[in-house]
């Protein structure tokens, strides 16, 4: 065995392409390879299970460390990589990339399209941009490392207006937009945890942990009659997709995600498979809005979006989100008027027409729990007129 531990020991070692390889304890190695007489070297991991299948792993030349400390740092590489083999974890080195298009997949294959292209945006946002975390080995990512890149993310202003030849207006990131980003990334990063890519959660259980209390209850309420006004001064195309929130409890991409195969017409029964809970659920529908989205199906092939703009293509939150503006200010409602307001005034009515809030929440694609926190309080009066009833 070569002796690589010190410098000019190293500096000594014959050029050849098979590495030096000092013994570390049984099965394990640490290698140094140099190609030519000046080169800095590269280091190597090999590794042999107790079945003598070998493994081996490029550690890099580790140039940025001093000549006299490479050894140790090298050394230490090469152990953590047998402690993550000797874990179960899988000997294929992937990047933080790799992890989330990985993720992506899974979701387009498990949940749809719509989920799917969601989660692919906040990473081309965010993470993608990064080539510092993007490309970082995924066995060598630390809590620091994502510490500084949520503060980053953190710190990066929503441009308000989006027209380029005005001066650009910002607000500060909302904490529930910053947790919506963080999820993707921590589930894209768990999911790489149980396919054994990564033998520890440690680097990101706590750094990526969501910020408490920062899904604000939505205030913003337009009635029946506004509702109305919004897709009467909308164009035809995103007044269909207005009315569709008006008329069932969805999240506006979730209903942009349906296609004509998701609506039974003769059962009268919608399919949602594209919603945030990522599991089809089926909504039996009255007859007046069985017959406007089977309108709007018409002609349409079966994988066609249900809901579609005049050139036929899905609806995106870039897409509607201008129209909606310009409709919401014509018809003289409130600025912050965005399509999601629909979906809130639409739970609203329900859970104030008296509807129990598991089918509320059975309807809307979402959580109990969640109909209590941002609507129970609407629950007030029908608790009080219960009271009255026990009144002796």
């Amino acid at each position: 065995m070569a002796v690589i531990t010190a410098v000019q020991a190293r500096d000594k070692l014959r050029v050849q392409h098979e590495p030096h390889w000092a013994k570390l304890s049984t099965g394990c190695y640490l290698g140094f390879r140099k190609l030519t007489p000046t080169s800095t070297g590269t280091w190597l991991a090999r590794y042999r299970d107790e079945a003598g299948k070998q493994q081996k792993r490029s550690l890099g030349e580790f140039g940025e460390v001093a000549p006299s400390q490479r050894y140790d740092t090298a050394k230490r590489a090469a152990e953590e990589w047998f402690a993550h083999l000797g874990k179960g974890g899988s000997s294929k080195s992937i990047t933080v990339r790799d992890a989330c298009e990985n993720y992506v997949k899974y979701v387009s294959g498990s949940r749809g399209d719509g989920p799917a292209n969601d989660i692919e945006m906040r990473f081309k946002r965010w993470v993608y941009g990064d080539p510092g975390l993007a490309d970082l080995d995924l066995a060598k990512l630390g809590k620091t490392r994502l510490e500084r890149w949520r503060a980053t993310m953190t710190k990066t202003p929503v441009t308000v207006n989006r027209d380029k030849r005005k001066e650009a207006i910002t607000r500060p990131r909302a904490a529930s937009s910053i947790n919506r980003d963080i999820a993707s990334l921590r589930a894209a990063l768990n999911f790489a945890h149980d396919a054994g890519d990564v033998t520890s959660d440690m680097a990101w259980r706590v750094a990526l942990r969501p910020t408490k209390n920062a899904d604000g209850r939505r205030d913003l309420y337009i009635d029946i009659n506004q509702r109305r006004a919004l897709i009467e001064k909308s164009p035809l195309d995103i007044g269909a997709l207005l009315r569709g929130l008006c008329v069932v409890p969805l999240r506006p991409g979730a209903l942009a995600s349906l296609k004509v195969r998701n609506l039974d017409t003769r059962l009268g029964v919608l399919t949602i498979g594209q919603d945030k809970a990522g599991r089809d659920r089926r909504v039996k529908l009255p007859a007046s809005t069985n017959e406007f989205f089977d309108a709007q199906a018409s002609g349409k092939k079966p994988d066609a979006p249900l809901l579609s703009r005049l050139d036929g293509q899905a609806w995106n939150k870039d897409a509607w989100k201008g129209p909606v503006k310009t409709a919401a200010a014509a018809a003289e409602l409130p600025m912050t008027t965005t399509a999601y307001t629909i979906r809130h005034s639409v739970i609203t009515d329900l859970v104030t027409s008296g509807l129990d809030l598991l089918t509320v929440a059975q309807l809307s694609g979402t959580s109990v729990a969640m109909i209590e926190r941002h609507y129970g309080h609407l629950r007030a009066d029908y608790a009080a007129a219960a009271l009255a009833k026990l009144s002796l």
